[in-house]
C-alpha cells in the first residue's frame, strides 16, 4: 500500500500452493495516522495486488483506496463520527449528441462544475454509472449514492401489481444489487446504498435488504418506496413541503431525513431553494437532499436552416410515439454543459458559511464555518463596501483559523467610514481560496454574502432650472387626440381608449405601441404544472381588454397636467386607475390602482405595466443581478450597478418561456447608445427587458411544445415594469404553486413608478436621488 507522493505505507506478502482452481487470501494490517477520506479531503491510497511465481510478476493490478467510516447513529448520517449535509443532485449521464454514452471528458466537466458550484453529492439515478465517474469521484470528493439498475414505475405500487412483491422476480432484483455492490464497493464515494427507484415494495427488496446488510454493513441502505420501513436506514423521501420535513424533524427521529429528490428545475425554477434550507440547517434530522435533477437531457438537432437546437420528447418519430414532451428538460445546466441562471442560486444556498450580522452600525458580524472537516484557514475572508454600487472602501481579515463547526465574531472597520446622505451602501462578503486547487485558482469565490448597512435619506429634490420653473406644461386636443409637451418629452394620448400611445423626444419616437397594464406572464413547465394557465388564464388578456370609463385632466397649481383615466378589466370585471402627472422638467409620474370588482379572483401573475420601446437595446440598472432572478430565487443576486444590453437579458429556455427578470431594482436606464428613458419608484420595484414579445413565449397550453429556434429577437424592447411578479417555485413541476410569501393575491394595489428624459453621461444615482 502506496500513501502520499507513493511513499510505502504497508507491505505484506501470503505464500500459497497453485493446487486449486481458486483461492480465498486475507490480508490485513492497521494504519496509524491515517488520512481518512472524505468529500472535502479525498485522501486515497493506492493498493496494489502483484502475484508470482518464482519471483516472476504473472499479474499487478492497483486501485485507489480511501478510509472512512460511515454510520447511521443518534438519528444522524454520520461520515467519520461527523454528521454531513448532503448538497447533492441526481446525475443521469447524458450527452448531447450521444445521449447515455458519456466520454471522460464529460464526466470531467460535471465533476468540475460540481466542485466549483458547492455541490457534495451525487445519487446515480437510476442505475449505476460508467466506472470513471467512481474514480472521479474518488479523486476529487464527492459523496454518492449508487443507485441499483431497478425500476418498474409503470407497474404501479400496488402489493398485487408491483414487481417489488412478485417472489418470481427475486433473482432478477438480487442479481442487479449484488452486480452493482460488487463492482464499486472498493469506492470510498459510495456511502449509500439504493436499492432502486420507484418500483413498488414488498418481499424482493427484504431480500435486497437483508442481503445488503450482510454482505457490507460498512454503509447505510436508501429506498425511496420503503418510507419508514425497517429495511431502510434512512427516510428519503421525494418532493416533501417544507412543513412536512419540519413536522418529521421536531420530535428527534432515530433515522435521518434526506431528499432523495427535490426542487424540480424544469424550466425557469429553484425558488424557494433558501427557503428549504433554512428548515434543514435547523434540525439535525435533517441532512439535505438531491435536486432534480443535474442536467437537461436534450439532444442536439438542427432545422432546417442549420440551426442548433436541443430536441425533447415528441421530436422523435410519429406523432403516434407516446412521450412526456419537455419532462426531461429539468437539469440546472444545458446539455452542452452551459449553466442555467438557478445555478448560481444553488451555489449561494449549498455554501459553506454563514455570515449574519451583530451590529451593523459597528460593523460586527458572526462568522459561522459550516464545512465538517474543513478549516477556514485555507480561505481568505475579503470585504468591499459600496456605495450607490461603487466600490468606496475594501479589505481582507486574511486567513481566519476557525475550525469546522465553530463560530467566530468578527469586526469590519465600517465604523471608520464616514457615510454620505443619499448613499445607499452595502458590505459584500466573499470567501476565496489563497491557492490553487482543483477547478478553482487562487482567488476563486467559494461563498458570499451582501448586507445593507447605511442609508440616510433616500431622495433630494432637485431644483429646477429658472427657466423650467417659469414653465407650466402646455396641451391640446386635436380630433380625438390629446397632445402634450413636458420639457423635452411630447406625448400624446387617444381620448377614446385612453391609451397613452406616443412619447417623442427630440422628434424620436420611443413608443412602438400604446402602454398598456400588464398581469400576466409567458409559463413556466412549473405553472403548466400546476395549471396556472387555466387557473390564472383570467389574466392573460386582461391588460387588452380595457374598456374606458373616465378620461380626464387636471391642471394643479404647480403648472403640472394630470391624466386619469378610469377603465373597467372586461376579462375580471374590476376597475383600473390608470393616471400619468405630466411636469415641466419632463418628468411623468405614472400610478395604477386595482381593486377586485368580484370575489374569487385568482392571484395575478404579475401587476406592472408594458411598454414597448423603439431603438432601446442598451440597458444600465441599480438592483439584483447580473444573472435573472426572482422574488423566491435572489439570494444569490446582489445589489448593484449593471450595464448590459437587452439582447443579453434573453436566457433560452429549452422550452421557451418567462426569463430574464430583475428584482428590486431602484432605476433602470434603457434606450440607445445616446438616450432613453430612465425609470425608478417610490420603493424597489422589478423589471424584464427583452427583445421578444411575451406572446412569443407563451405556448398558451402544456401540450404546446416550442423550441429555441421558434423564438426571434425582434428590434423592439418589451419592458415590463412592474410592483411584482410571482415567483417561479420548485417544489415540484405537476401541481406545486409558488409558496405564499411570493404569490400575488387579488385584492387592491397601488403602484407608483416615474419616467424621465435619459441622456449618456447622466449619473443614474443623481437622477434616483433628485426625483
Amino acid at each position: 500500500m502506496f500513501g502520499l507522493n507513493n511513499r510505502l505505507v504497508q507491505e505484506e506478502k501470503k505464500v500459497f500452493q497453485n493446487d486449486r482452481k481458486s483461492i480465498e487470501l486475507d490480508f490485513s494490517t492497521e494504519i496509524e495516522q491515517v488520512r481518512k477520506w472524505t468529500a472535502e479531503t479525498p485522501e486515497l491510497y493506492t493498493l496494489v495486488l502483484e502475484l508470482k511465481k518464482e519471483n516472476e510478476t504473472v499479474e499487478m493490478i492497483s486501485h485507489k483506496i480511501g478510509f472512512r467510516k460511515v454510520e447511521v447513529k443518534n438519528g444522524q448520517l454520520l461520515v467519520n463520527g461527523v454528521p454531513v449535509l448532503l448538497k447533492g443532485v441526481n446525475r443521469h449521464e447524458h450527452d448531447e449528441y450521444t445521449g447515455h454514452v458519456v466520454s471522460c471528458e464529460l464526466m470531467e466537466k460535471d465533476i468540475a462544475l460540481m466542485k466549483q458550484f458547492n455541490i457534495n453529492a451525487v445519487r446515480t439515478c437510476h442505475y449505476p454509472d460508467d466506472p470513471y465517474w467512481y474514480e472521479l469521484c474518488d479523486k476529487y470528493g464527492i459523496y454518492l449514492i449508487d443507485e441499483a439498475n431497478i425500476e418498474s414505475h409503470g407497474m404501479g405500487y400496488r402489493p398485487d401489481r408491483t414487481l417489488g412483491n412478485n417472489p418470481a422476480w427475486k433473482k432478477a432484483h438480487l442479481d442487479r444489487v449484488q452486480r452493482m455492490v460488487e463492482r464499486d464497493k472498493n469506492h470510498p464515494s459510495v456511502i449509500i446504498w439504493s436499492m432502486g427507484n420507484e418500483a413498488g415494495d414488498g418481499v424482493n427488496f427484504d431480500t435486497i435488504s437483508a442481503w445488503l446488510h450482510s454482505r457490507d454493513p460498512s454503509r447505510p441502505v436508501h429506498y425511496e418506496r420503503a418510507l419508514k420501513r425497517p429495511t431502510v436506514d434512512i427516510y428519503s423521501p421525494m418532493y416533501l413541503g417544507i412543513k412536512y420535513i419540519e413536522h418529521y424533524a421536531q420530535p428527534d427521529p432515530y433515522r435521518p431525513l434526506i431528499m432523495c429528490e427535490y426542487a424540480h428545475s424544469m424550466g425557469n425554477s429553484t425558488g424557494n431553494l433558501q427557503d428549504y434550507w433554512d428548515v434543514i440547517e435547523k434540525y439535525p434530522a435533517l441532512q439535505g437532499g438531491f435536486i432534480w435533477d443535474w442536467v437537461d437531457q436534450g439532444l442536439a438537432k438542427q432545422d432546417k436552416n442549420g440551426m442548433k437546437y436541443w430536441a425533447y420528447g415528441g421530436d422523435f418519430g410519429p406523432d403516434t410515439i407516446p412521450s412526456d414532451g419537455n419532462f426531461c428538460i429539468n437539469g440546472v445546466i444545458n446539455p452542452d454543459r452551459t449553466i442555467h441562471p438557478a445555478m448560481y442560486e444553488v451555489k449561494k444556498v449549498y455554501q459553506y458559511i454563514e455570515i449574519t450580522p451583530v451590529n451593523l452600525k459597528e460593523g460586527t458580524f458572526k462568522l459561522i464555518n459550516q464545512f465538517d472537516f474543513t478549516n477556514l484557514n485555507n480561505y481568505a475572508l475579503n470585504w468591499t463596501l459600496t456605495g450607490n454600487g461603487e466600490v468606496v472602501k475594501k479589505g481582507s481579515l486574511g486567513k481566519i483559523g476557525l475550525p469546522p463547526h465553530d463560530t467566530v465574531t468578527i469586526h469590519i472597520p465600517a465604523d471608520e467610514f464616514a457615510y454620505m446622505p443619499g448613499v445607499e451602501y452595502f458590505i459584500n462578503f466573499s470567501l476565496v481560496t489563497i491557492r490553487d486547487e482543483p477547478f478553482k485558482q487562487e482567488g476563486f469565490d467559494v461563498a458570499k454574502e451582501q448586507f445593507p448597512i447605511h442609508f440616510e435619506g433616500k431622495k433630494r429634490r432637485l431644483k429646477p432650472s429658472g427657466e423650467q420653473q417659469m414653465k407650466s406644461v402646455s396641451y391640446n386636443f386635436s380630433g380625438k387626440i390629446l397632445y402634450v409637451e413636458a420639457g423635452p418629452f411630447k406625448a400624446s394620448f387617444d381620448t377614446v381608449s385612453g391609451l397613452f400611445f406616443s412619447l417623442r423626444i427630440n422628434e424620436r419616437e420611443l413608443l412602438n405601441e400604446p402602454v398598456r397594464p400588464d398581469f400576466w406572464r409567458a409559463p413556466t413547465d412549473n405553472d403548466f404544472g400546476n395549471r396556472m394557465d387555466q387557473r390564472q388564464g383570467i389574466w392573460r388578456n386582461a391588460g387588452k381588454h380595457l374598456k374606458l370609463q373616465e378620461f380626464s385632466i387636471y391642471l394643479p397649481e404647480n403648472g403640472n397636467l394630470l391624466v386619469q383615466t378610469k377603465y373597467e378589466l372586461e376579462d375580471v370585471r374590476s376597475p383600473l386607475y390608470v393616471a400619468y402627472d405630466f411636469s415641466a422638467d419632463g418628468i411623468i409620474r405614472a400610478e395604477m390602482k386595482f381593486k377586485p370588482g368580484v370575489e374569487g379572483l385568482p392571484n395575478l401573475p404579475r401587476f406592472g405595466m408594458l411598454l414597448v420601446l423603439n431603438d432601446a437595446g442598451s440597458l444600465t440598472y441599480y438592483g439584483r443581478g447580473p444573472q435573472e432572478n426572482y422574488c423566491d430565487r435572489n439570494t444569490a443576486a446582489f445589489v448593484g450597478k449593471y450595464e448590459s444590453s437587452v439582447a443579453d437579458q434573453y436566457f433560452a429556455y429549452i422550452r421557451p418561456q418567462e426569463n430574464g427578470y430583475k428584482t428590486d431594482v431602484r432605476w433602470l436606464a434603457v434606450g440607445n447608445e445616446k438616450q432613453g428613458i430612465f425609470v425608478t419608484a417610490p420603493g424597489p420595484f422589478s423589471f424584464s427587458a427583452l427583445h421578444i414579445p411575451a406572446e412569443m413565449l407563451d405556448q398558451l397550453t402544456r401540450r404546446n411544445f416550442k423550441h429555441t429556434v421558434d423564438v426571434q429577437q425582434l428590434p423592439e424592447t418589451w419592458l415590463h415594469i412592474d410592483k411584482k411578479q410571482m415567483g417561479v417555485g420548485g417544489d415540484d413541476s405537476w401541481g406545486s404553486w409558488p409558496h405564499k410569501p411570493y404569490r400575488i393575491p387579488a385584492r387592491e394595489y397601488t403602484f407608483r413608478f416615474t419616467i424621465r428624459p435619459w441622456e449618456a453621461g447622466d449619473n443614474g444615482f443623481d437622477l434616483w436621488l433628485g426625483e
